[in-house]
C-alpha cells in the first residue's frame, strides 16, 4: 500500500498533476461525416426524463443518445474489418486503459500543411532525441487541431476534395502496427486516420493496419500542449459496453511536476 499512498500524496500535494485530455461531450460536438452512400452516427443529445417537477420532483436525470464513436473516444480491433475477430470494448486489457504515454508534438508541421502526414523518419527522429516509444503503451500525436475542436466546420475543414486534417503516412501506420511495442495512437483530429485517407492505400490506414494488430486509438484529445514528451501514465476510461467497437472516454493524464 505504500505505493498507493505515496501517488495520493503526491496528487494530493500537486507533485502529480491531473491534466484532463477529454473533449467536452454536447450537441456541439464535432462528429464524423462520411460521404454517401455510407451510414453516419448521431450528434450527441440528452433527453431529459425528470427536473424536479411532477415527473420526478427531486431529482434530475437524463437519456442520453450518442454513438460509440462521438467526441473523444477509444477505437478497438472489432471496429475495423481487418480486426474483426479481435476483442470489443468491454474487452479491453486493463493494462491498456492504464499505461504509460509518449507525446510527439508535430503541431508546427500542421499549421503549415493540414494535409500534414506522420512519416517513419518523424518517429525515428523523436525516438532519436526522447527515447523508445513505450512498451505497451500510448503515442499520442499532437498537431494543434483541438484548438479548432469548438466548430464543426473548422474542425472538419472540408471541400470539394474532401476533409483535410492531419494523419498518419500508409507506411508509418504499418510500422507503428507491426513493428511497435506501443498499444495504440492518440490523436487531437476526429479519427485516427487523416481527413484524406480514403485515398490513401490501403485506405484509412491507421484503422485497417493498427486496429488488425490488435491495437488501439483515441480520438478528440485535448491539452496535449500541457503535457511533456515523455513521463506520462495515460488513464482512459471507456463504457464497457458488450460487443461495443468504441466508447466514448474520460481520457486523464498523470504528470510529475
Amino acid at each position: 500500500m505504500a505505493l498507493l499512498d505515496e501517488l495520493g500524496k503526491a496528487i494530493a500535494g500537486g507533485a502529480i498533476e491531473i491534466v484532463d485530455l477529454t473533449a467536452p461531450l454536447s450537441s456541439s460536438t464535432p462528429i464524423l461525416r462520411l460521404p454517401e452512400p455510407f451510414a453516419n452516427t448521431i450528434p450527441f443529445r440528452l433527453e431529459e426524463i425528470s427536473r424536479y417537477d411532477e415527473r420526478g420532483p427531486r431529482w434530475y436525470w437524463n437519456d442520453i443518445h450518442t454513438g460509440e464513436h462521438t467526441g473523444t473516444h477509444l477505437d478497438v480491433p472489432v471496429h475495423w474489418v481487418s480486426g474483426k475477430d479481435g476483442h470489443d470494448v468491454s474487452r479491453v486489457p486493463l493494462k491498456t486503459l492504464v499505461a504509460p504515454a509518449v507525446v510527439l508534438d508535430f503541431s508546427a508541421r500542421a499549421a503549415e500543411d493540414p494535409d500534414f502526414l506522420l512519416a517513419i523518419d518523424d518517429v525515428r527522429a523523436w525516438t532519436a532525441e526522447h527515447g523508445p516509444l513505450p512498451d505497451g503503451g500510448w503515442l499520442l500525436y499532437r498537431t494543434g487541431w483541438d484548438a479548432r475542436s469548438g466548430d464543426q466546420e473548422e474542425f472538419l475543414n472540408a471541400d470539394e476534395a474532401g476533409s483535410h486534417t492531419p494523419g498518419v503516412s500508409p507506411e508509418c501506420a504499418r510500422w507503428l502496427a507491426e513493428e511497435t511495442p506501443i498499444t495504440g495512437l492518440g490523436v487531437e483530429t476526429v479519427g485516427t486516420d487523416a481527413g484524406q485517407a480514403p485515398g490513401l492505400e490501403p485506405m484509412f490506414p491507421c484503422h485497417e493496419l493498427l486496429l488488425g494488430a490488435g491495437k488501439h486509438g483515441l480520438t478528440q484529445l485535448q491539452n496535449l500542449a500541457s503535457l511533456p514528451p515523455t513521463g506520462v501514465l495515460l488513464l482512459v476510461s471507456p463504457l464497457p459496453i458488450v460487443g461495443g467497437s468504441g466508447s466514448p472516454a474520460r481520457v486523464l493524464a498523470l504528470v510529475e511536476r
